[in-house]
């Protein structure tokens, strides 16, 4: 299959006051047409602000990227005008972000919002416009969805706002969908209504999807390879299924371990991963998990390693990947 996303060598920093924050450093990843991918880490990680790069959403300043490509469908989006990314966004590349309630407008109606989009980039007259936005609302779970078209974002409940965000993305069928931990501010049981709506949604269309999340739970359900990001690396890639029988990385396996699981027939302590992650002010010269990690050795402090094949489809930054094989197993 042929790739429909390819980042190489992405690298992005912030100028504050404090200094200089290397949120993303060197990360490259690609994605094929119909792959649904994780991208999993803890807050700080650069989950998003990698995401957001790619669609040059980041405020600039106090943000810039330093360096890198991200081709999509072979051009390079860091590269278009202004005007030509516009007509990327929303269109063919479409977002539903963390907060609904601050990324819709409060001050405009729902339907107005939506249909912007495609009056924008599908050139739809009022009359279409207001036939696929009733469509879209109905397609995503909200009654009535004529009457509420003039109803402001504040008259619907967190998970109402969410499909509507989850409307708006789909809009105009856009080939590639970034989803950027959309369930984190719902409840629980919310969060299972949100997350099966986007999994059968993106099936029924047949899109690509990039599911940001700290939950690897969720990355068990949706998606079919994950990559896991630490201090603005990635330390490990593979498929689901690998990753969660056979991690390599020590990050991989403490957040493995921190997990409740429901298979165990015995009683598993879960386990917390020690100390703190880097100032990202100032990354160390080796491993930013080094500190926190039980398998750290001298070369871990001096030198990073990059990402280094164990299988064909497994990917591990790690100095100590031969000690680290088969830990999961053993300890569960």
């Amino acid at each position: 299959m042929d790739n429909l996303l390819e980042v190489r060598d992405l690298t992005v920093q912030f100028h504050t006051t404090e200094g200089i924050v290397h949120a993303v450093n060197h990360i490259s990843l690609s994605i094929e047409k119909g792959e649904k991918l994780g991208i999993v880490g803890e807050s700080g990680s650069g989950k998003t602000v990698s995401m957001l790069s790619i669609l040059r959403l980041l405020p600039l300043p106090p943000g810039e990227i330093i360096s890198g490509e991200v081709l999509f469908s072979g051009n390079d989006l860091l590269k278009l005008s202004e005007e030509e990314i516009r007509k990327v966004r929303g269109a063919r590349v479409a977002m539903i972000f963390q907060d609904p309630m601050t990324s819709l407008n409060p001050v405009l109606p729902v339907g107005l919002q939506i249909k912007e989009a495609l009056k924008t980039h599908l050139n739809f007259d009022e009359k279409q416009a207001r036939t696929r936005v009733v469509e879209l609302l109905n397609l995503v779970g909200i009654p009535s969805s004529s009457d509420r078209l003039n109803d402001y974002p504040h008259q619907f409940s967190g998970g109402m706002r969410q499909r509507v965000m989850i409307a708006m993305a789909l809009s105009c069928s856009p080939e590639l969908l970034i989803a950027d931990e959309p369930t984190t501010a719902l409840d629980v049981t919310i969060q299972a209504q949100i997350i099966d709506l986007v999994k059968r949604l993106t099936e029924k269309l047949g899109m690509t999807v990039i599911w940001i999340t700290h939950d690897l739970g969720v990355v068990a359900r949706l998606a079919q390879r994950v990559l896991v990001m630490y201090a603005g690396k990635i330390v490990e890639q593979a498929r689901v299924i690998e990753l969660f029988h056979n991690p390599h990385h020590p990050y991989t396996i403490a957040l493995l371990g921190s997990l409740p699981r429901l298979d165990e027939t015995t009683a598993v302590k879960l386990v917390s991963i020690p100390g703190q992650p880097p100032d990202m002010l100032s990354l160390p010269q080796g491993c930013a998990f080094a500190s926190r990690c039980t398998f750290v050795t001298q070369r871990c402090n001096k030198e990073f390693p990059e990402l280094h094949g164990i299988s064909p489809e497994h990917f591990v930054a790690c100095w100590e990947q031969e000690r680290t094989a088969g830990v999961w197993q053993r300890g569960r």
